[in-house]
């Protein structure tokens, strides 16, 4: 395997995946930018137009609900999916009766295609059809009926839910992979050492776990700021845009309206949300390690 060092074989390896990966991702990134300086409807030519689309953006008003709304789903969705997927591979890596079937059960949202994912918690949180309201009637709390989806609050924190519920399990196995490469030894020192279970997830398994906590930080965060087929499915960005994210009003801006430029304007602005977002998180990860 020496041919493999050296540097000519590697470059020939790695170019054909470089090719594609800048042709499908890094290219249109900038195809994107460069439209959201032009006004275009997706036919004919683009006429530049300069900072005019980003001027309108800061003063639509429904560029900021979406705004607003995409924020509460990542600070909802962020914090649950940090916090109960690392608790729930903790408690899943131990050697528990039906371990294997819990393992799966958990999994399984992660397998299902996010349409499909909204079409089942359509027929949850809708107000009028839903499951949920009618157990709350059932069981006689109608105080406590609300209209889960397609309403002007709670649309983006149910949302954020069905997210969290779809992605818990694929986040888990993250998890249990960063658990499993532990050194077993580093474990039975501190057991040895009188070190109880909170001591030992404290001081050893988040220590030694914090480039695996610092990926799964940057797939949720990436992640929700792509949430689309859900929001689509379950509100439509209605009632009057009121449960629009930032990727659902620029998918509407750009196909539905025809203001190709626009809806880049917005695209592109959500990508830097995202990767300041991303930059942030990862210099206090990196701050914390040293």
């Amino acid at each position: 395997m020496y041919w493999l060092s050296k540097k000519r074989y590697i470059i020939g390896l790695t170019l054909p995946t470089i090719i594609i990966y800048s042709v499908y991702i890094i290219i249109p990134i900038f195809i994107a930018i460069y439209y959201s300086f032009t006004k275009y409807s997706g036919i004919g030519k683009p006429v530049f137009t300069g900072l005019k689309n980003y001027q309108r953006l800061f003063a639509d008003g429904t560029f900021w609900i979406s705004f607003r709304n995409t924020l509460i789903m990542f600070g909802v969705a962020f914090v649950l999916l940090m916090v109960v997927a690392f608790f729930g591979a903790l408690l899943l890596n131990q050697h528990l009766k039906f371990n294997g079937l819990s393992k799966a059960l958990i999994f399984s949202p992660a397998i299902i295609a996010p349409i499909i994912v909204g079409i089942i918690w359509v027929y949850i949180l809708d107000p009028e059809v839903g499951i949920l309201n009618d157990i709350l009637g059932a069981i006689g709390l109608d105080a406590y009926k609300q209209q889960w989806i397609g309403g002007k609050s709670l649309s983006p924190y149910s949302i954020a839910i069905i997210y969290f519920w779809q992605q818990l399990g694929y986040l888990i196995t993250i998890y249990i992979a960063g658990l499993k490469m532990i050194p077993g030894d580093v474990m039975e020192a501190a057991q040895i050492d009188g070190a109880n279970e909170r001591q030992k997830v404290r001081y050893i398994t988040i220590p030694l776990m914090r480039n695996t906590i610092s990926n799964v930080a940057v797939l949720i965060i990436t992640g929700v700021f792509k949430i689309f087929e859900i929001v689509q499915q379950t509100t439509g960005g209605g009632p009057n845009h009121m449960s629009e994210n930032l990727v659902t009003y620029s998918y509407s801006t750009t196909f539905k309206n025809g203001e190709y430029g626009y809806g880049m304007s917005i695209a592109t602005l959500t990508f830097v949300v995202t990767l300041i977002i991303t930059g942030i998180y990862l210099a206090f990860a990196k701050e914390r390690r040293e």
